[in-house]
């Protein structure tokens, strides 16, 4: 994008039509600490083993192997490594669109003794 040895436009130049700072055209990332890297190779295969494991329970079990370490830091790995713990969604009692209730089948019926309601047919009908 910003070409470095540009015959007619400067650094500066480029970065001001880009409207970057140029300290941003010099930076280079650090990248991750050889500590980061090792918690991220026993994140991936503590997955591995529970892909449930969220946040809160790999925090746990990163202490309980005695590891230093906060929620944000496990947090921003996992994140990083692109993990998604497998768990209950939201909703997940609300029914697919499109799908129609049962029908209720003894609606019109009268019921004077206990009997009538289990001789009824209780499978769905299809009308």
């Amino acid at each position: 994008m910003i070409e470095k040895g540009h015959p007619l436009l400067s650094v500066a130049t480029q970065c001001r039509l880009l409207s970057i700072p140029r300290s941003t055209f010099y930076h280079r990332p650090a990248g991750e600490s050889t500590e980061n890297l090792c918690l991220m190779a026993l994140t991936d295969r503590q997955f591995m083993e529970t892909p449930f494991f969220g946040v809160r329970q790999m925090t746990w079990h990163f202490r309980n192997d005695g590891h230093a370490v906060n929620p944000k830091r496990v947090r921003r790995l996992m994140r990083i490594m692109g993990l998604m713990p497998v768990y209950r969604k939201p909703n997940t009692s609300r029914p697919a669109k499109g799908r129609r209730p049962f029908p209720y089948l003894l609606r019109g019926l009268t019921i004077d003794r206990p009997i009538p309601a289990s001789g009824a047919p209780t499978s769905r009908i299809s009308l």
